[in-house]
């Protein structure tokens, strides 16, 4: 495993939509993204699970700014009729800036397409941030997974699961392709 350093993040104005857009994750991007997991995560996913993730052929798109520089990514596995986001990151420095909105309206449109009902993850109990994000969103906790994350040398911390709901169309936005590209 990677040594990770965890930066410190800035505060930043809303996003300005146009100027970033989504491209597919591909092999060549494993080290960017291992870095940038180090520097989000005490606890960052491995190279096997970027690896795993784009040999399965999930769903994998990262956001970057007009000029290259990458503002976060998305991974999801499709199953039957439902998406499973295993892992959105934004980058350090360029969090509060509307990039996780943003990436899950492109998720939730992508998911669509793809003819999902239903989209689930989990996220730690002590992420705070996080679930706000997705309550925000409209994702809703439906369950607890106990010990599901790694917290120490033998601790394991839990894990809320939540979905959202994209049949009733409840909370979750509307198609939004012509902004996000």
């Amino acid at each position: 495993m990677p040594v990770c350093h965890r930066g410190e993040h800035e505060e930043g104005a809303a996003v300005i939509e146009g100027q970033a857009h989504f491209v597919p994750l591909g092999f060549s991007d494993v080290e960017m993204l291992l870095a940038i997991e180090c520097s989000a995560y005490e606890y960052p996913w491995s190279r096997g699970n970027f690896i795993d993730s784009l040999n399965a052929g999930y769903l994998a798109r990262k956001r970057v700014d007009a000029g290259g520089a990458w503002l976060g990514y998305f991974i999801a596995m499709p199953g039957v009729q439902e998406l499973h986001l295993l892992n959105l990151t934004v980058t350090p420095q360029h969090q509060r800036r509307g990039h996780a909105r943003a990436m899950l309206d492109r998720l939730v449109n992508e998911g669509a397409a793809l003819g999902a009902l239903r989209i689930w993850l989990e996220v730690r109990v002590s992420n705070d941030r996080a679930q706000q994000v997705y309550r925000r969103y409209g994702f809703r906790e439906v369950g607890l997974r106990r010990g599901y994350y790694p917290a120490g040398a033998l601790a394991r911390e839990n894990a809320l699961v939540m979905n959202l709901d994209l049949a009733s169309g409840a909370g979750a936005p509307t198609a939004r392709d012509d902004a996000l590209d």
